[in-house]
């Protein structure tokens, strides 16, 4: 593992990117920074964080091994090494929330924004951007966010975190690899938040509904059985969780 350690960067995604470009990237390399001045969540959200407090880090990951229509199981793969780094650390009551928000009771505490690379239609790396809440504790204006702190009263050495994070990803890497969808796919539907619980639901047109949540399809699509005994499969642009 190589680790790039900046005081302050508009994106560890986009400089984990732009490294890439110009030169030969070894797996693993990550990104890390004490202040994220333009941090990027999913669907185009501005990702904002306290300098210093908490894990703000960008992991390379090589996934030439994927073909392009499996690529959720990178997203997976992450999100249950996450899970496994903070059940490690002893936080409680932990779920994934479709995609990959992780969340510790109803409150988020960690954001992942994967962008893979490609290479003609042909999947070449993941860049794997983390944005975990560790030290901070005052998310005025954010009511549903949190951090390790915050849960457990503990102030967490932030490289410690890192160590562990990236031992998990390399040990679910494998698991890409050798191409053990089944099992990754089982674990990650089993610790989904709202997993077989009647949930509300928004679709894109500002329109509420019941489901409830069933499990994903391999290309991450998410699975609700609606009224009538239906089920219908959404992606992220098209249905938004409401809790």
């Amino acid at each position: 593992m190589k680790i790039i350690k900046l005081d302050a960067i508009d994106s560890t995604n986009s400089f984990l990117r732009q490294l890439y470009a110009h030169n030969e990237v070894d797996d693993f390399t990550v990104v890390t920074t004490k202040n994220q001045t333009a941090g990027r969540g999913q669907m185009g959200a501005v990702w904002k964080t306290q300098e210093g407090k908490n894990l703000t880090a960008s992991v390379f990951k090589s996934v030439s091994c994927l073909n392009h229509e499996d690529q959720f199981y990178v997203s997976m793969a992450v999100s249950l090494a996450i899970y496994t780094t903070l059940e490690k650390l002893l936080i409680p009551d932990l779920k994934i929330k479709w995609p990959n928000d992780i969340l510790s009771g109803d409150k988020k505490i960690c954001g992942i924004l994967i962008e893979n690379i490609f290479k003609g239609h042909a999947l070449e790396a993941s860049i794997i951007g983390v944005g975990l809440n560790v030290n901070q504790t005052d998310f005025e204006g954010l009511p549903q966010a949190s951090s390790l702190k915050a849960l457990t009263g503990v102030h967490y050495n932030l490289d410690e975190v890192l160590q562990e994070l990236v031992s998990q990803l390399e040990d679910y890497s494998k698991y890409i690899e050798q191409q053990e969808f089944k099992m990754l796919k089982a674990d990650y539907e089993e610790k989904l938040f709202r997993i077989e619980k009647p949930s509300t639901f928004k679709d894109k047109k500002g329109r509420l509904f019941m489901g409830f949540i069933k499990g994903v399809t391999d290309r991450g699509k998410l699975k609700l059985l609606l009224e009538d005994e239906i089920t219908a499969e959404f992606d992220l642009k098209e249905v938004q969780l409401l809790y």
